[in-house]
């Protein structure tokens, strides 16, 4: 662990004005606070801080930030309250500390709506103080460093939540270096052999072709110097995950793949890079299509550079950077270069992107999303994404990941462009809407009134911008389609406690509901959100049937015909209060799914067999089975307190099946009798909270089926 002088000397070296005094105090109160507290691995737990504000340092950044990294659990996990932290370091020290400990229990890896809505979170905690982000991404980098003192199954946990968040998260903010170190320390968890074997690779390689990038390094030097340009010249072989990730894309073997060394060359100015840049293409041929201007049409997070892939020594491809000293400040920290430090005055940085400028830009592309699910799934498009630049026919520049459709680019503009989108020209050429755009090319996009999105645009768009607005338009559809549905199960429900659905008597309910108006009480009926039993008891709480009065199972589907049997599909187990649909089979009646089954498709050439229906609003009786796929820890009386939480939840198991043992976790199958999927819900929220459980999922059994006669 190293000591406060030698994190103050740290901190000297790009901040002489460095308050010293402040920051050897918060070095001793956070030894004081977390003293007989230890690490996994034995160690004192203030070395993880201590830790933490060196790798802080690394991007040069203010004494605040410096001193939060420091105190950074002492709220959470010690004495320590906000008040004392306030009134010893300041209130902005103190709201930095509450950030990252309220970012801290976020779990961010779990049920995929909690995640969502966590996500929502994040971005909040951004908004208001990028460092507080930046603590956290150092705070993950040095436990992802130090993560083999953890149980295997929670490495596995901390591994996957910082493949699928952190790492994106550190490359959305330019910080690449980082997001390369977190994906590798990564993808060292969740694949050794893998990672293993690529590195056996390469140490092959070097063993048959020598060292290939002190060779190419060597050669790029002369070349500027015979072109008369200083610059520095550095060369890397790229991480085993960023190989292993491009062998996985281009489906190649180690062996086909080329572009596996990076090269990087710091000049002084911008005009030296695109020297530099002709110097290369005349000593190296250019691959086409790898050519990127940076510098000219900057990333929204600051990054400049010129890249481009050129073939090297014995037709080896070599990626290579360029770029002056001032943009590679800003490609090693990103959006972290507004706080850094040089010569003790803030970095007066030209190309330094402003945080709060920054986060206004990310938040808006995910405004408008109330679903949960499409919200994350729209925040990990645009962490994923890489920028290519397309033109308007007058010339104006549109910035869209790689991958990205006419459709995408016709929401770029404008959402009422890309919901009258028919067709479009690349180029001049009439293209499909499908076809993905390059880099430089000039899209026409031709609309016509009384278009409206199709469904299967949300599998063409890339963007979350578009896949948002097509699915808003979408639900506006459904929503139609919902109210009408309502208004037939309002009806069916008030007329069994013989009253009928007035206009009045839904306004009433939707006034007790806390619903805005009738539609959307109707809606919501009709999407199976709320049921036809809720909506009575709002208005004749006396005359509602009893939760106790519960619907018989043959009559608990609706939509069959008169004496048609109907039966629960085994591979989805629909529940009541899910979307189901049925399929008709000849001499079973109508086998019933889940709206979103993957069996359905099976189905799709024959649309005369499919049934639409819904569960009868109400209370059903506990004999519907759904199965846990669990993973708990092998201690004594955990398999006992899990059978005890279920009983507790009022559901019976009816089956129990062990499907893996080891010496530190069982995985088993759980087959519990529900009612409805809202006490599904229950159970699995429930079973999540508890410590001993390490994953949980519903579990879907889709091999596939045997033949069954029509």
């Amino acid at each position: 662990m190293i000591t406060a002088d030698d994190l103050i000397a740290l901190v000297r070296a790009y901040n002489p004005k460095t308050n010293a005094e402040r920051i050897a105090a918060a070095y001793e109160f956070g030894r004081e606070m977390h003293e007989g507290q230890f690490r996994h691995s034995g160690e004192p737990y203030f070395s993880h801080p201590v830790a933490v504000a060196a790798i802080l340092t690394e991007q040069r950044l203010d004494d605040a930030a410096i001193i939060t990294a420091l105190l950074h659990d002492t709220i959470e996990d010690t004495k320590a309250s906000y008040s004392e932290v306030t009134k010893r370091f300041g209130d902005e020290v103190a709201m930095l500390v509450d950030g990252v400990t309220k970012l801290t229990n976020l779990q961010l890896s779990s049920h995929e709506t909690k995640q969502a809505e966590n996500f929502r979170k994040l971005f909040m905690a951004m908004s208001k103080d990028l460092r507080v982000i930046l603590v956290k991404l150092a705070d993950r980098l040095h436990n992802m460093r130090t993560i083999k003192a953890m149980r295997p199954d929670k490495q596995a946990q901390k591994a996957r939540e910082t493949m699928d968040i952190y790492a994106p998260l550190a490359g959305r903010m330019g910080m690449q270096w980082m997001r390369e170190e977190l994906e590798d320390l990564s993808f060292r968890v969740l694949n050794p052999e893998g990672r293993q074997s690529i590195i056996r690779r390469f140490i092959t390689l070097q063993k048959e072709s020598g060292d290939i990038i002190h060779r190419i390094t060597s050669d790029m030097r002369a070349e500027l110097a015979k072109s008369g340009i200083e610059a520095e010249v550095f060369g890397r072989a790229k991480k085993p995950y960023s190989i292993w990730r491009k062998m996985q894309e281009k489906d190649q073997g180690f062996s086909r793949l080329s572009d596996i060394y990076g090269f990087r060359i710091i000049t002084d100015t911008e005009e030296d890079c695109y020297r530099t840049l002709g110097a290369i293409h005349r000593r190296w041929r250019a691959v086409p299509g790898r050519f990127k201007d940076y510098i000219s049409q900057p990333k929204s997070n600051g990054y400049r550079s010129i890249h481009t892939t050129v073939s090297g020594r014995d037709g080896k491809r070599v990626e290579v950077q360029i770029r002056t000293r001032q943009m590679h400040d800003v490609a090693e920290t990103g959006v972290a270069a507004h706080w850094s430090y040089r010569d003790g005055v803030r970095s007066e940085n030209p190309f330094a992107v402003d945080p709060a400028k920054w986060i206004a830009s990310l938040n808006e592309q995910f405004e408008g999303e109330d679903d949960h699910d499409e919200f994350l799934e729209a925040v990990k498009l645009e962490m994923y994404s890489d920028q290519v630049f397309c033109f308007t026919p007058k010339g104006d520049v549109v910035k869209l990941p790689r991958g990205a459709t006419p459709i995408d680019f016709a929401y770029a503009i404008h959402t009422r462009i890309g919901s009258a989108i028919v067709g479009a020209k690349v180029d001049g050429l009439r293209v499909p809407l499908w076809t993905r755009l390059k880099n430089g090319q000039s899209v026409d996009i031709i609309t016509a009134e009384g278009q409206t999105p199709q469904a299967s645009w949300l599998e063409i768009a890339t963007t979350g911008k578009a896949k948002t607005a097509i699915r808003r338009s979408l639900r506006e559809v459904d929503r139609e389609r919902f109210i009408k549905l309502g208004q037939e199960l309002a009806r069916a429900a008030f007329e069994h406690v013989g009253r009928k659905a007035t206009d009045k008597a839904l306004d009433t309910a939707a006034k007790h509901l806390r619903l805005d108006n009738r539609d959307v009480l109707l809606a919501r009926l009709g999407s199976a959100e709320i049921t036809g039993h809720d909506v009575v008891q709002a208005v004749y709480p006396e005359l509602a049937p009893d939760e106790g009065d519960q619907i018989s199972p043959r009559r608990a589907v609706i939509g069959l015909q008169a004496g048609q049997s109907f039966e629960r599909a085994p591979c989805c187990q629909p529940l009541p209060g899910e979307r189901i649909v049925g399929i008709t089979f000849r001499g079973k009646g109508v086998v019933v799914h889940a709206i979103d089954c993957d069996r359905l498709g099976e189905y799709e050439d024959q649309p005369d067999r499919w049934v639409d229906l819904h569960w009868h609003a109400g209370t059903h009786p506990p004999i519907y089975s759904a199965t846990l796929d669990l993973t708990i820890g092998n201690d004594a009386g955990v398999l006992g307190r899990i059978c005890t939480l279920i009983g507790e939840k009022k559901a019976n198991i009816s089956n129990l099946n062990f499907v893996d043992r080891k010496p530190d976790f069982y995985r088993l199958l759980i087959d519990v009798e529900l009612r409805d999927i809202e006490q599904l819900h229950s159970l699995m929220l429930a079973l999540e909270a508890e410590s001993d459980v390490a994953a949980l999922e519903r579990h879907r059994d889709m091999a596939p089926p045997r033949a069954v006669a029509e």
